[in-house]
């Protein structure tokens, strides 16, 4: 860019067009003082621990043993059926969720009742899986006259409440966690299917039909190549690497007589080395994490394309609602969903011995549990620490990440494609397994159990994340706003803090998705925290040592920790979309 006069007046000569487009963005002095919070963030707590757990899973006292640790831990009782039961979790429940969003999202399409039924299939979505696992326990509970799914099996099959199938048994606990993954999952699905949807170009059908295409060749040539199959890949990744983050669900709503029973790697990990580094708890941590990183490497090789479609793609405005047989679908649908949360709440609005003894549905409503929470002062102090937790860590990693993602989005080429595939294999990198070296590295900063030491693992685990949403969105801005962000900017910190106001829906999304991370977390909380920093997952899984004594405050406490996320989420959730899909390798 360069000034001269013309006819006595200063003009701006601008030069930033396509082939210049990096010029907007700084230079490599200005990028690596930019770039170097989130190196130090991640080099220190996700890099290292990384690569001290390989180190650990092939050295025993500091001399080489190979793969002696792997063979221990594979010969170990019962890890061939957990391996086997995450490869289960890691494939069904994805196709499970996947499936069954695509045909809620066209269920619910175009109808009067679309709206409210994606409203009531997102709100699980938000709700922490502490909670979750609280809200399917009840539901599952073996006694008859507590558990409304045994007792609804027990009329339909004519049996005594002790010979219907346990859900909660060794045989189904795994059927039970995974319904209890799919419905807090689905609403995920609806919204991303739904958008994608919404954005299809009529005129490709058209086309199509112009060319002799039968109603199976619109579906697969205008819908499922152009952009559907695209949107699968990415819904099931999504879900993929969430059912590698089952442990808050397992170490809650299973019993701890069928745990074993239940568990994946993600409780084994935990269980073999309890936050602490051992040879055979960072292979099996090794095992798991080349997994997760292998899974989401064969993920971006379908999503390589920007999502969603170009904004110039309109949909079809004359369009016909869905079919009866489909809107019939997407009420039941909703109509089920809605189960489990009334379960919560009937719950929570009867006393504590009511919500023990008996069904919700055989005792008067009470607020008696409702009373005995907000008078613990354990709770607030619990909510009042995650809720400056949350906002605290939420307000460090828009910051890092913003600084972070400006000079990334200059990169073009094989560069932007090797840092996407990094920030996304950091994205999932499971902290149980890296746990060990994390705790050594806040014992060296003096921050070990202390609530700094939880602030720096959460923003470390959070800057991958929103670094990459803010990098794809920075570099989806058309070259005019690129060029007015260059021209309007006096230096670099104004140019920034142009082109985030351009990206306004992904820091939105960002800010959301951490704020609600961290306020549902468990387990960072359970591996970092000390005795001044319990945070709200922690203290309501502590309630659940005595689950069927604690029934009552427990639900009544689920409910008042799922407000704040649920009311985010659905507010926020049409930016959410553009944040949880735009993670493509560019």
């Amino acid at each position: 860019m360069s000034r001269l006069p013309v006819l006595g007046e200063p003009v701006v000569l601008d030069d930033v067009g396509p082939p210049r487009r990096g010029r907007a963005y700084p230079a490599v002095g200005a990028s690596t003082a930019l770039l170097l919070p989130a190196a130090l963030l991640l080099g220190a707590l996700v890099l290292w621990p990384v690569l001290r757990t390989v180190h650990a899973s092939v050295t025993s006292g500091g001399h080489w043993v190979g793969a002696a640790h792997f063979r221990a831990a594979l010969a170990a009782p019962g890890t061939g059926a957990v391996v086997g039961r995450t490869v289960l979790w890691a494939l069904l429940v994805p196709a499970v969720v996947t499936g069954l969003g695509y045909l809620l999202a066209v269920a619910s399409r175009r109808s009067q009742e679309g709206k409210l039924v994606r409203l009531i299939l997102v709100v699980p979505t938000a709700l922490p899986l502490v909670v979750t696992g609280v809200t399917f326990r009840l539901m599952y509970d073996p006694d008859p006259s507590r558990g409304l799914a045994t007792l609804v099996a027990a009329r339909l099959t004519g049996r005594t409440g002790e010979d219907v199938p346990q859900m909660l048994g060794p045989g189904l606990v795994t059927v039970a966690l995974m319904s209890a993954f799919v419905w807090a999952w689905v609403g995920l699905a609806v919204l991303v299917f739904r958008a994608a949807l919404d954005r299809l170009p009529s005129s490709l059908a058209d086309a199509v039909r112009a060319y002799g295409g039968t109603r199976r060749h619109v579906l697969w040539d205008a819908q499922w190549r152009p952009l559907l199959l695209r949107t699968v890949a990415v819904v099931f990744a999504l879900v993929a690497l969430g059912t590698s983050r089952t442990f808050d669900l397992i170490l809650v709503m299973a019993p701890g007589s069928v745990r074993d029973e239940a568990a994946v790697l993600a409780l084994r990990v935990w269980q073999t080395s309890g936050g602490t580094t051992t040879g055979e708890g960072a292979a099996l941590g090794v095992i798991w994490l080349v997994a997760v990183a292998a899974g989401m490497l064969v993920a971006a090789l379908f999503v390589r394309q920007a999502w969603p479609p170009p904004r110039d793609a309109e949909p079809d405005p004359v369009a016909a609602p869905p079919p009866r047989p489909f809107r019939l679908l997407a009420a039941g649908a909703a109509m089920a969903w809605l189960v489990p949360l009334a379960v919560l709440v009937a719950t929570s609005l009867h006393g504590p011995v009511d919500a023990a003894a008996r069904g919700w549905w055989s005792a008067r409503p009470s607020l008696a549990s409702y009373h005995e929470v907000l008078t613990s002062s354990e709770l607030w102090r619990s909510l009042g620490f995650t809720l400056l937790l949350a906002a605290g860590v939420t307000a460090t990693v828009l910051v890092v990440a913003l600084l972070a993602a400006y000079p990334l989005a200059g990169l073009t080429g094989p560069a932007a494609q090797a840092t996407g595939l990094l920030l996304m294999i950091a994205v999932v990198v499971p902290v149980q397994v890296i746990a060990g070296p994390v705790n050594e590295v806040l014992g060296v900063a003096l921050s070990s159990g202390t609530a700094r030491g939880l602030v720096l693992v959460h923003v470390a685990l959070g800057v991958p994340f929103a670094v990459l949403v803010l990098r794809n969105a920075f570099a989806d801005l058309p070259n005019d706003r690129l060029r007015a962000a260059r021209l309007g900017g006096r230096h670099r910190w104004g140019m920034l803090r142009r082109l985030a106001r351009h990206c306004r829906p992904a820091i939105v999304a960002v800010s959301v998705l951490e704020f609600v991370q961290v306020w549902n977390d468990l387990v960072v909380g359970l591996l970092f925290s000390g005795p001044d920093s319990a945070p709200l997952g922690l203290f309501l899984a502590g309630q659940t040592r005595g689950f069927v004594a604690n029934s009552g405050a427990l639900a009544a406490g689920s409910v008042i920790a799922s407000m704040l996320p649920a009311l985010l989420v659905v507010l926020a959730r049409r930016h959410l979309v553009a944040g949880l899909v735009s993670g493509g390798v560019r």
